[in-house]
């Protein structure tokens, strides 16, 4: 077995500073996304940055009428406002079919049908069983990206160094689902060069998928990022707030108290006199004492 090269990410962009938040609409903004948000919105501010909205709406069925809007809402209430227009991602699939197209004219991906329980007899790593067939699957079928044995390492601003064998320990990932819906490694990585994004601030739920970006990066030329990820919020058995688990909606109405909350989870220490403030003297002084390093290193927070 060939030993992996090795490929690092760690330049700071000469575009200066350009964030996002990019919640899928699956739902209104809960506690968790909450702290995602507001995390990604206090480091663009305080290093005088531009803050964008993505809303990654690729996924129809798991998406409720109205819940764009909704989460659009739910962060004017809480007094997050954002720079430009908001990218839908719905509204860029020729986009996408455009650089698919480029991979698959330079030989980089290719149709794969192979089954969950295929996958799951793997090992859950694709080990490439699609990559030489000789004739081509009869939909429905995936495409993958092909990988090679190639160590991608990155340095994350709060979790540290970083590193993975992308061939070994994740295998050709898909870029197109067999329902030829695009997937969200594709997509974000497009969507990320399109608006120039030069800082990611996210959940460490992303983590590990953070090399596969940075691989698709590097095989379409695109510009390197910094990244930050923040430990998720888990509920009593250990499981990570979501939408799909009924996290309960943030209410507005309370913002201020949703605010306070959410800094005490970033170890943003704001005083008892910050709960009683609105939101936007809240967010104003967490801007002027954003303090990155102090948020905890690690994976998981318990919801209390």
């Amino acid at each position: 077995m060939k030993k992996p090269t090795t490929f690092q990410i760690g330049m700071e962009s000469e575009l200066g500073y350009i964030g996002r938040f990019a919640p899928s609409p699956t739902g209104p903004l809960h506690f968790g996304s909450l702290l995602a948000a507001l995390a990604s919105f206090l480091d663009a501010r305080a290093n005088q940055g531009k803050w964008l909205i993505r809303i990654e709406d690729l996924d129809p069925p798991r998406e409720p009428a109205g819940s764009a809007d909704h989460i659009l809402q739910q962060l004017q209430d809480l007094g997050m406002s954002w720079d430009d227009e908001v990218l839908y991602q719905s509204a860029r699939l020729s986009a996408y079919d455009e650089v698919i197209d480029q991979l698959q004219d330079k030989g980089l991906c290719y149709a794969c049908d192979c089954t969950r329980p295929q996958i799951k007899e793997m090992g859950l790593i694709y080990n490439g069983s699609c990559r030489e067939r000789s004739t081509h699957p009869e939909k429905p079928y995936a495409l993958r990206l092909k990988t090679e044995a190639l160590e991608i390492s990155f340095d994350d601003k709060i979790q540290g160094h970083f590193s993975q064998q992308l061939e070994a320990e994740v295998g050709d990932f898909v870029i197109r689902r067999k329902d030829e819906l695009f997937a969200y490694q594709l997509a974000v990585v497009i969507d990320d060069e399109f608006q120039n994004i030069t800082h990611v601030v996210r959940g460490w739920d992303l983590l590990d998928s953070t090399p596969r970006q940075l691989y698709l990066q590097r095989v379409l030329d695109y510009q390197e990022m910094s990244y930050i990820h923040i430990p998720i919020i888990v509920d009593a058995r250990g499981q990570k707030l979501s939408k799909q688990a009924s996290a309960p909606s943030i209410e507005t109405d309370r913002a201020s108290e949703a605010i306070y909350e959410a800094l005490i989870f970033l170890s943003q220490a704001p005083s008892a006199e910050i709960a009683k403030e609105s939101p936007k003297s809240q967010l104003q002084w967490a801007i002027e004492n954003w303090d990155r390093e102090a948020i905890a290193k690690v994976s998981n927070l318990p919801l209390e």
